[in-house]
């Protein structure tokens, strides 16, 4: 093909996905399901990589973000970004809101101009203002408000926000237009951004403009990729005469024929009446609640442009506009008791137990404190009066203390703490002992949040667990989903992972057997145990898990899909995993010393030694391999000798240490010129450190070889030249699970891709097979079925 009818092609496609992506953001009517989108956007993604000359600036594929910076660069405001006087309209006791200052407000304009004019009034949207400047139709430049004169230069992380268009809808673009705006998340976004960083073990964001703030200001716009942000446009800075337009409300309706979102027109309204203005006002703080996205208020401005030019500026602010703000929502009240609740991930949340008080509209008797070191900042106590809120218009917190209302002794004139009263109202302290299980509760370096650390045997975490250890990335445990598990757990039929194998049919049957919510139970009720059998024969069939989905399951912290297969690959066996010290597993790649350290704090508990114990007991027999090829050289003692605790060794001295003294042994005992050495093995709990490493060391040479060296037992081995080096793609339905083949690739030597290119030297095609088989077939690769390739695997 030219380069002519490729970028044709290619224009083509990014035609059709501004398509999709104007229906799916703007209109709320996508014409293609996500898998069409995903297909169209990878077809175009695997063109630009093939010909990167004909890549166009403006095609969506620019969206997920490139090299990360090291910092954002300056931008100067052509046009200074100023910001809103405010009015405020407070509500008395029966509910009455009192406009004098918006009623003040227009008689200024209409002392201005000499009449009333027509405002428009629009959501104040709670999130951070941006300015877009395009060129000839082009997102040439995206930036921060900052200080209104300078802000910072976000043009890449920008152009990774789906509804912004990059280049806009028209066929005569202006040569220049900037547009001011505001980028915020949706609620929706927001919650399940903060489900995902639990989940993650990260730091929740405290609201959704916090997080839209955070996510646009990321120096890898890849991360700001992955939050899904959004855009609306409040007013035009810079525009060409030709398209100017004579009302506010005609350039916002510009803006949005051009593709640019505008503010949804039922939060909006046109009008001379400013008591119909204050009436909207009203309703709006009603709807507050129900809408998608946060707002803090209304902007009111003077409609016409020229009646704007008029009012002029006052100070750093507009004449014609205003932001009438909503009422806080917050509300008094006292804190009875401080509680601590065990998340299903062994968060530790204080929390303060209230009297009762309406707060948005919502009785709150809890309040989250978020952490200990939140606690002690805002000095929360039992008995305070604390300012309540809904964060979020969700989540109840302890905004503040009013210290002026903290109980103090008899005496007037004594100071604030006396002995008596500090005794009664102490400062806040975590318990050291989870509430639930008894277990100790532990707190990382460096991170806020404390965590109970009984795992499966806190009740608070159980199900959370279960269900992990269930799901379809881990043991993949057909028939059991989360309703199932969670009813186990509050029956108190399962306490540990084996006891999921103990089930027959009599304990399943104690199980809530019909969802609340399914009205078609005839068929149910004619075969009561299908369902118990089904989950039975799940349990069976997921008896020997790949090593790394089995190491996956039991939810070691910090554990991930990665690091599972990391620690299979190179250990090769579960009797190694379970045994190794922190040191030799910090050597390994893409495992630190916190993820180390958390898989040997794991193992080092007897309890969970004996899950492990009794997994194997009831016939979990994880598929095990031949331990790295380069497993002795990256435990060698030059390299764990920097990952020991308590003492700083450079590599440099790690090399010296390592010549000095050839064994372990010789490191425990025999003399060496080093004294920090000398004096840190002379401690006893470095002693039994050494001796564990010895161990291990040992028991990885004796289950790997009898020979010398661990490398020998697997060069010796015999290399399958049909798959070692060869690179496969996988498409379709397979017989044994796609995870399996792709391991046993893997193992051979195998690369396994998601992508056909001419570097493919196999697509391994099941039913159904689609596209990759159509690519396979058009660039020549090779096609295989599932039979073939286990004959060359040795497992036909």
């Amino acid at each position: 093909m030219t380069d002519e009818s490729i970028q044709q092609q290619m224009d083509e496609l990014i035609h059709l996905l501004e398509r999709y992506n104007r229906e799916y953001y703007e209109l709320d009517e996508p014409s293609v399901s996500d898998a069409e989108y995903d297909q169209a956007f990878r077809h175009l993604q695997q063109l630009e990589a093939q010909h990167p000359h004909l890549m166009r600036p403006v095609s969506p594929t620019q969206r997920v973000g490139g090299k990360a910076l090291s910092q954002f660069d300056s931008v100067v405001h052509q046009v200074p970004m100023l910001s809103l006087n405010n009015a405020f309209s407070p509500v008395n006791v029966d509910g009455v809101y009192d406009h004098a200052e918006m009623l003040a407000f227009a008689e200024r304009v209409r002392s201005g101009l000499g009449h009333d004019p027509e405002y428009f009034i629009e959501p104040k949207f709670d999130g951070l203002a941006l300015s877009l400047v395009y060129e000839n139709g082009v997102l040439l430049q995206a930036a921060t408000r900052g200080d209104g004169t300078e802000g910072e230069n976000v043009t890449n992380n920008v152009k990774t926000i789906r509804c912004i268009p990059l280049h806009l809808n028209t066929p005569n673009p202006p040569a220049r237009l900037e547009v001011r705006g505001e980028v915020l998340m949706f609620k929706a976004d927001f919650d399940a951004l903060n489900e995902r960083q639990a989940a993650e073990g990260g730091k929740a964001f405290a609201n959704p403009r916090n997080a839209a703030a955070g996510s646009l200001r990321q120096l890898d716009a890849k991360v700001t990729a992955k939050r899904s942000l959004r855009f609306f446009a409040y007013s035009i800075a810079q525009l060409d005469e030709t398209y100017a337009q004579a009302t506010h409300g005609l350039e916002l309706d510009l803006l949005a024929s051009w593709g640019i979102p505008t503010p949804p027109r039922d939060c909006c309204l046109q009008s001379h009446d400013m008591a119909e203005i204050n009436r909207f006002y009203e309703q709006m703080a009603i709807k507050r609640p129900e809408l998608p996205f946060d707002i803090d208020g209304m902007v009111i401005k003077v409609n016409a442009i020229a009646e704007q030019n008029i009012l002029g500026f006052v100070s750093r602010a507009p004449r014609f506009a205003i932001a009438h703000k909503f009422p806080a929502e917050e509300a008094p009240t006292l804190v009875e008791a401080i509680d601590v609740q065990i998340g299903r991930t062994g968060a530790v949340t204080p929390v303060a137990r209230l009297v009762p008080v309406r707060v948005g509209g919502v009785t709150v008797t809890n309040a989250t404190l978020h952490n200990e070191g939140e606690v002690q900042r805002k000095d929360v106590r039992v008995g305070d009066t604390v300012m309540v809120r809904r964060a979020g218009d969700v989540i109840p917190e302890v905004v503040r203390v009013v210290f002026d209302k903290r109980p103090v002794n008899e005496n007037p004139g004594a100071d604030l703490f006396t002995p008596a009263t500090e005794a009664k109202y102490e400062r806040y302290l975590l318990p050291t002992l989870c509430p639930v299980c008894g277990s100790d509760i532990v707190k990382e370096d460096g991170e806020a949040v404390a965590r109970c650390s009984g795992g499966m045997a806190c009740q608070a975490q159980r199900a959370q667990a279960l269900i992990h250890f269930a799901s379809r990335t881990a043991m993949d445990v057909e028939g059991l989903g989360t309703r199932q598990i969670e009813q186990l757990v509050d029956l108190d039929l399962v306490h540990e992972f084996a006891d999921l194998y103990r089930l027959d049919i009599p304990t399943l049957q104690r199980l809530k057997q019909v969802d609340e919510d399914d009205t078609s139970t005839s068929s149910k009720r004619e075969t009561p145990t299908k369902w118990a059998e089904n989950i039975l024969a799940g349990l069976d069939a997921s008896k020997t898990p790949l090593l790394a989905r089995f190491i996956y399951a039991l939810g070691i912290r910090h554990v991930g899909e990665r690091t599972a297969k990391t620690l299979a690959q190179y250990f090769g066996s579960l009797d190694l995993i379970r045994r190794v010290p922190a040191p030799l597993l910090a050597c390994l790649p893409d495992i630190g010393e916190v993820v180390a350290a958390s898989i040997d704090q794991y193992f080092a508990q007897a309890y969970q030694q004996q899950q492990l114990d009794d997994l194997l007991a009831v016939g979990i027999a994880p598929q095990e391999n031949l331990a790295h090829a380069q497993l002795a050289q990256v435990l060698a003692s030059q390299n764990w000798l920097t990952h020991l605790p308590d003492i700083r060794i450079s590599a440099k001295k790690a090399e010296a240490l390592s010549a000095e003294a050839i064994s372990v042994e010789a490191l425990m005992t025999e003399p060496v010129s080093d004294a920090a050495w000398l004096l840190w093995r002379e401690q006893e709990r470095h002693q039994q450190l050494l001796a564990r490493i010895q161990a291990f060391l040992a028991l990885c040479h004796t289950q790997t070889s009898s020979q010398t060296d661990l490398q020998a037992a697997v060069a010796d081995m015999p290399v399958n030249e049909a798959i070692a080096g060869k690179t496969f793609v996988l498409t379709g339905t397979l017989s044994n699970k796609r995870e399996e083949v792709q391991a046993w690739l893997e193992a051979a030597g195998g690369k396994v891709s998601g992508s056909v290119s001419k570097k493919t030297d196999y697509v391994v095609a099941g039913e159904a097979a689609g596209s990759k088989l159509a690519k396979a077939e058009a660039l020549g690769v090779a096609v295989l079925n599932e039979q073939q390739i286990l004959e060359m695997l040795g497992k036909g």
